[in-house]
Parts: C-alpha cells; sequence; structure tokens
C-alpha cells in the first residue's frame, strides 16, 4: 500500500545531513516519514510537530514501536524552541522542516484543499480556526485581491476578487475553481489548472504559513546547538527565498541579508545551492516536482533578531509586524 505521505528529498537529506546523531525535531511531522528515517539513520530521539490532529491519529498504531525514540507533539513549527524546552532538549542537534501541505490533507476532500475534489472550502491545517469558506464568503474584496496577489502571485487577482464577491455565498471548492476558472484563458497542454494559484493563496492565507515559516526559522536559530544542523524542503518560490534568505551570510549592509548582532554570520551554508529531485524521484512521486532542499549548520553566533520583511516575506496590509 502506497503511503499516506511520500517525504520528498529524503535521500539527498539524509546525505547531506550525515552522520545523524543526537536528538532531532522534525516540525512538520506528516505521516512521520522523516522522523521515522531520522531515528533509523542514527538519531537518539526524535520530537515530531503537527499542527493537524489527523496527524496524531495517524501515528498511533506504530509510534509504539520507537520505544520513545520518536516523540509527537501537537503545535505548529513556530513554537519548536519551546517545545523542545519543554521536553528537556536544548539545545538540538538538527531541525526538519517539510513545508506546505500534506498529501493526506490533499488526498482527503473533506478537508477542502483541492479544487479536484468537491467538498465544502475549507484548508485548516489545524482543523480549527478561520477557514477558506469564512474568507472567501466575508473578506473585503480588496482584502482578498491582496491575498490572491501576494499569496498566489496571480496577476488576475482584482478581476477573481471581484468575481468571488459577485458570486456569494461561495460554499464549495468546485464552485470556486468555476468561478476562477471562468475569469482566466483556457490552459494550454502541460499547464496547471486555472485555480492552482487561488487555492494556494487561501490555503497559505488561512494557515499563516508565510508568518509560521518566519517564526519556525527564528525558533531554530535561537534552539540549534553550534554545529547543528537545520534542513528545510520548500515548494515554490516564496518559500525558497525566504530560506535562502535566511542562510545567507551577512554581507554588508544590505536590505536582503538579516543581519546578526555584531555582523557575525549565524549559518554556515551545507548547500550551496537548493537540491531538486532527481529523474527516479520524479517518476516515483511526481508531487515533488517543486520541491528544494537547503541545508545550514548553526554557528556560535548569537541568535539575531530578524525582521520578516527582509526575509522576503509576503506581507498582507495590517499584517506587519504581527
Amino acid at each position: 500500500m502506497r503511503p499516506p505521505h511520500v517525504p520528498v528529498l529524503l535521500g539527498p537529506l539524509l546525505s547531506v545531513c550525515a552522520p545523524v546523531s543526537g536528538v532531532w525535531l522534525d516540525g512538520t511531522f506528516g505521516a512521520g516519514g522523516y522522523a521515522r528515517a531520522l531515528a533509523g539513520a542514527g538519531a537518539a530521539r526524535v520530537i515530531g510537530i503537527d499542527r493537524d490532529p489527523a496527524a496524531l491519529c495517524l501515528a498511533e498504531p506504530w509510534l509504539p514501536d520507537w520505544q520513545g525514540r520518536i516523540l509527537l507533539r501537537e503545535g505548529t513549527f513556530g513554537e519548536l524552541d519551546r517545545i523542545a524546552a519543554e521536553e528537556g532538549a536544548v539545545p538540538l542537534d538538527g531541525v526538519v522542516l517539510d513545508l506546505g501541505v500534506s498529501s493526506m490533507q490533499l488526498d482527503e476532500a473533506e478537508r477542502g484543499f483541492s479544487f479536484g475534489k468537491e467538498a465544502r472550502l475549507d484548508m485548516r491545517m489545524s482543523q480549527s480556526g478561520t477557514s477558506a469558506h469564512d474568507l472567501v464568503n466575508q473578506a473585503a474584496e480588496e482584502h482578498l485581491a491582496d491575498i490572491l496577489f501576494l499569496y498566489g502571485e496571480e496577476r488576475a487577482a482584482r478581476r477573481i476578487a471581484r468575481a468571488i464577491v459577485q458570486a456569494r455565498p461561495v460554499e464549495t471548492t468546485t464552485e470556486l475553481a468555476a468561478i476562477v476558472a471562468a475569469c482566466l484563458p483556457r490552459p494550454g497542454p502541460g499547464q496547471s489548472h486555472p485555480a492552482t494559484r487561488t487555492f494556494q493563496a487561501l490555503r497559505i492565507a488561512v494557515n499563516d504559513e508565510y508568518g509560521e515559516l518566519a517564526r519556525g526559522l527564528a525558533a531554530a536559530e535561537r534552539v540549534l546547538r553550534p554545529g547543528g544542523l537545520l534542513a528545510v524542503v520548500t515548494f515554490h518560490s516564496v518559500e525558497d527565498r525566504m530560506v535562502k534568505r535566511f542562510l545567507a551570510p551577512p554581507a554588508g549592509p544590505s536590505r536582503h541579508a538579516p543581519q546578526a548582532d555584531g555582523g557575525a554570520p549565524a549559518w554556515d551554508p551545507v548547500t550551496r545551492k537548493a537540491i531538486e529531485p532527481d529523474a527516479a524521484e520524479l517518476a516515483a512521486n511526481p508531487r515533488a516536482r517543486s520541491a528544494r532542499l537547503r541545508v545550514g549548520r548553526r554557528t556560535g553566533a548569537p541568535a539575531r533578531r530578524l525582521d520578516p520583511v527582509v526575509l522576503g516575506m509576503p506581507v498582507l496590509k495590517g499584517r506587519a509586524g504581527r
């Protein structure tokens, strides 16, 4: 049986991070693929974090087999330093973050993530709080357009937002996909569905994914020991840009490189450029096609006060400084 979520770039990650030892934290646990691989590769203990209660339930049958070497906690990876401290695991030897939505969430129609499956709009990873249904039916047209443009890089954001507002109430994923498709040209062979960027933008907004990434990177910097490793798998250009700038050494005064106190670099790059999946992985798992892996090694420099905007994080009006 195919696992509910296939971890991408797992082989390259283990190779780059070898030898794996000590205590690691998997900030995006999902189906536990990275956590089990890290424990199997030599980690003494792996703390897994996931905001989705379904991930905790899915792990219940196999978690006891690891005899306490894998521990699972509900929460967000922006809280990873607090959770690690509560487990007596500070400083950590390594942190892994696998960003974006999981295959489990996409494949479960009732979660409302996919325009390919009819369901009530939802998209909440934590299954609580503001949903995509709330945003689509309650947000002001201007705010909705900003979400689509900043988080989905959708050029037709204003046209789509206007059409959504005019069509309210919008109840299901397929209703929304049809509204968006009517605003855009028919896709050519091999092109993605017209609603792809809109669904991405709404999902990012609902789960505050960019804000969570900025908080997670800062938390990892605070909690990793000198020499500890941070490995991040991203799935689109904005995430990759944020991680690249975060790990970049300071190069003098620059609006593109967050500075550590005194100008000392907080990270030594382990990967000089992002690692991409090879042909064999793409053949086995087409969802890996946009994945990029970057790894950095923590120095002894003090943790920085990071400005998410300097990392290249898109910020909606009224969200700066959050």
